[in-house]
C-alpha cells in the first residue's frame, strides 16, 4: 500500500498485477484453475488494490499472464475484471489477451520484454533455460528496438531480476539518448 501511494505522490502509473495464490514458486507455475475460480481470483486481488489507489491497467503476472496469453477463456476472465474497474489490459501483441481485450472493446496494451529473451513464436523464453535473461546491455538494445519497432505500447522490466536496478539505469539511459519518450500508457 506504501508503494502504491508513493507512485502515485510521484506521478507513476499503478496498475494491478494479479498472480496464481502460490508465494512458494512466486507464481511461476501453472496450477490448472478453472477459468471462474482465474477470474474469481484475479478479482479479488485487482480489487483490494482498487480499494488503496486507482489503478491505471491490470496486467496478469508470471503463470497466470502465460495461461491468459493462450488461453482466450482465461484471456476474457481477465479483461472483464479490467472492464469491470474501466481500465485496460497489458498483454503481448498476437496472443490472447489483446485479442481478447479487443473483442470485448477493452484497452489492450501491446507489452515488448526489455529483459527476456523470446522464443521464434514470440513467447518468452523460459526462465529455466539458458539466455532467458538477458544482461543490461542487450536489454538496453532490446527495449530500443522494441520502442522504435511501433508495435508496442509499454516495455516490461521485471523488477525481481537480479540486478534490475543496473538494467532500468541502463534501459533509461539508452532510451533517453535515443529520444524516446517514456510517460503514462495511451492507445495509439
Amino acid at each position: 500500500m506504501r508503494v502504491a501511494r508513493l507512485c502515485l505522490q510521484l506521478g507513476v502509473e499503478v496498475g494491478a498485477h494479479p498472480g496464481y495464490d502460490d508465494r512458494e514458486r512466486y507464481g511461476r507455475e501453472e496450477t490448472g484453475a478453472s477459468v471462474q475460480d482465474i477470474e474469481d481470483l484475479v478479482r479479488f486481488q485487482v480489487a483490494a488494490l482498487a480499494a488503496v489507489v486507482r489503478i491505471a491497467y491490470v496486467k496478469a503476472h508470471g503463470a497466470l499472464y502465460h495461461r491468459c496469453q493462450a488461453d482466450l477463456a482465461a484471456a476474457g476472465a481477465l479483461v472483464r475484471v479490467a472492464a469491470a474497474h474501466g481500465v485496460g489490459v497489458v498483454g503481448q501483441p498476437g496472443f490472447a489477451i489483446v485479442e481478447a481485450a479487443a473483442a470485448l472493446g477493452v484497452p489492450g496494451y501491446r507489452e515488448g520484454f526489455a529483459d527476456r529473451a523470446y522464443l521464434p513464436d514470440g513467447r518468452l523464453k523460459p526462465r529455466s533455460e539458458p539466455g532467458a535473461v538477458l544482461a543490461p546491455e542487450a536489454a538496453a538494445a532490446q527495449a530500443l528496438r522494441l520502442a522504435r519497432s511501433g508495435d508496442f505500447d509499454t516495455i516490461c522490466l521485471h523488477g525481481d531480476s537480479p540486478g534490475s536496478a543496473l538494467l532500468a539505469e541502463s534501459i533509461g539511459i539508452a532510451l533517453a539518448a535515443a529520444g524516446v519518450a517514456r510517460g503514462p500508457l495511451k492507445l495509439p
